[in-house]
């Protein structure tokens, strides 16, 4: 019996060693860029708050009804996202960034409307992520309640080909880890409609402000122009500038 106890101590001990190392694992996020995030926060034709859950981006005025639930690649700062994706908040679509479970979408086991409480006064939700949150939303794409996907740096694990989602999907030409290449062989995951707009010059890291990232491509496109060309494509997938 005491050999007994030793051993299932022993194991007791490792489980709790694994878990915190998890744990620490987690929590070091890449962190968003203050520089950046600030120009969101002062942009004075959109409004900002930050949930429990997410961060909510609105547009003082004309709103569309058009939601974007957007999920953040694994371990990086959610607040990293916020000035890529202001400028189609000024255009009038909402924007939803979630604060994924243990900061990895894979643990987030939230759906759709249980955020979309954050945003009440939208009518048609999007669902759309970065990299691995990208693969998370097309997880949550597979349901009749969503109008479209949007795709940064991301692709899809699970089958979309056959269903009427509108689905966008932006890849950076020197991005190292979604690579073009890997983009273009999960493609039949997705409609044949899918829209495909590509970066010149942006890396995975460059969808977000948060410095490099390993194993990532070298950026030649400043943040400034990587976040035109964002906006661009979300404004004509959203066909804002036929309003």
């Amino acid at each position: 019996m005491r050999r007994i106890r030793s051993v299932l101590l022993a194991l007791l001990a490792v489980v709790v060693l694994l878990a915190v190392a998890f744990l620490f694992y987690a929590n070091l996020v890449m962190r968003g860029e203050r520089e950046q995030a600030l120009l969101a926060w002062e942009n004075d034709d959109i409004t900002i708050t930050s949930t429990d859950q997410s961060i909510v981006m609105e547009p003082v005025a004309g709103a569309t009804g058009e939601g974007l639930l957007f999920i953040p690649g694994a371990k990086v700062d959610p607040y990293a996202y916020l000035y890529k994706l202001s400028g189609v908040v000024e255009s009038g679509v909402t924007v939803v960034i979630t604060k994924p479970t243990l900061n990895l979408a894979f643990f987030d086991f939230r759906t759709l409307d249980d955020f979309a409480v954050d945003a009440p006064g939208v009518d048609e939700w999007f669902v759309g992520g970065h990299s691995l949150g990208g693969v998370k939303a097309c997880m949550l794409a597979d349901s009749p309640e969503v109008a479209g996907l949007v795709l940064f740096g991301s692709y899809c694990a699970n089958d979309l080909s056959g269903s009427d989602l509108r689905v966008l999907s932006i890849v950076g030409s020197d991005d190292g880890l979604s690579t073009p290449e890997k983009v273009s062989s999960a493609a039949g995951e997705l409609p044949a409609s899918t829209e495909y707009v590509t970066i010149e010059g942006s890396n995975h890291a460059r969808f977000g402000d948060y410095g490099d990232q390993a194993g990532d491509g070298e950026a030649t496109v400043s943040t400034e122009d990587a976040r035109a060309e964002i906006t661009l494509a979300l404004t004509d997938f959203f066909g804002l500038d036929e309003r």
